[in-house]
């Protein structure tokens, strides 16, 4: 896994196996641009694949987790060097200027950004320090747990400007809130303190400011302990159950029970239930 300063975010690593995202660019609300969606894509490509990853926490510096879209900057802007892609050639804000391009310009970046989220098979923790809006309560939507500060905020906002939650933040709002719900917080235009978002089911804990850290870092420990090979593939079958029907959501966990049932993992889960001990899971990853 890559650890470093990159565009709009560092990654760092912790053991066992944890890397933490944080957005740091707090002077522009950790706002999102292309270039540094390209990069989170890419840095999460690259967590896939890091079979020694157990868990992600995504976390912001400042006032906010994301305030969204940055958009007075311009599609193509370089917030620094390092990126972890190519730069796109300049012009390419222009290509927002007819509808194709806008419709690319989605599926490529802010789409591609939020499924690189959910795909991830590992466990992923969104550790929301201030303003969680529009994109960026999205990104934090699609992680699989959120703890959030007393002082953030959450929304999606996007009439304000005449613009539509196009990086799916409509279909991930249906999924916590339900119809009735959704329809209300998009066309009020809600934005939400922290506890309200708990009541809601948008969060699942809040913490003072200062203990937001140890908290995330603690739920990460526990997620990182587990057997990951039956905790990834269970991910996956949750969140395919959810857009399935029953028979549909039985066939898929089946086929992941035959990997996850001939793993070391699962003989060693049941030896330390007949040996009345507990199981030391992951040595394949030690």
């Amino acid at each position: 896994m890559i650890t470093g300063s990159f565009r709009g975010f560092t990654v760092s690593l912790e053991d066992p196996g944890i890397a933490i995202v944080t957005f740091d660019q707090p002077d522009r609300m950790n706002g999102m641009t292309m270039p540094i969606k390209r990069d989170l894509i890419e840095m999460l490509t690259q967590a896939q694949m890091d079979e020694t990853l157990r868990v992600l926490i995504f976390t912001g510096s400042g006032r906010a987790f994301s305030a969204g879209d940055d958009i007075a900057s311009p599609m193509d802007a370089q917030e620094k060097s390092g990126g972890l892609v190519p730069d796109i050639p300049t012009g390419f804000s222009r290509a927002k200027d007819h509808a194709l391009g806008t419709y690319n310009g989605l599926r490529t970046f802010s789409q591609a950004l939020n499924l690189a989220v959910r795909n991830l098979d590992k466990m992923t923790i969104a550790a929301i320090n201030g303003a969680a809006i529009q994109s960026g309560l999205s990104l934090a939507l699609c992680c699989d747990f959120r703890i959030a500060s007393t002082t953030a905020r959450l929304g999606s906002g996007t009439l304000r400007f005449g613009l539509l939650p196009d990086e799916g933040g409509h279909h991930l709002l249906l999924q916590h809130l339900g119809l009735a719900r959704t329809i209300e917080f998009l066309f009020r235009n809600e934005i939400v303190e922290a506890e309200e978002a708990k009541r809601l089911g948008l969060v699942h804990d809040v913490v003072p400011p200062g203990d937001l850290m140890s908290a995330a870092m603690e739920l990460a420990l526990e997620l990182a302990a587990g057997p990951q090979v039956a905790m990834r593939m269970l991910k996956r079958a949750v969140y395919r159950a959810a857009d399935s029907n029953f028979a549909e959501a039985l066939e898929d966990i089946a086929i992941k029970t035959t990997v996850s049932d001939q793993h070391a993992d699962a003989h060693e889960g049941m030896t330390a239930f007949r040996e009345k001990r507990a199981p030391h899971f992951n040595r394949w990853l030690e």
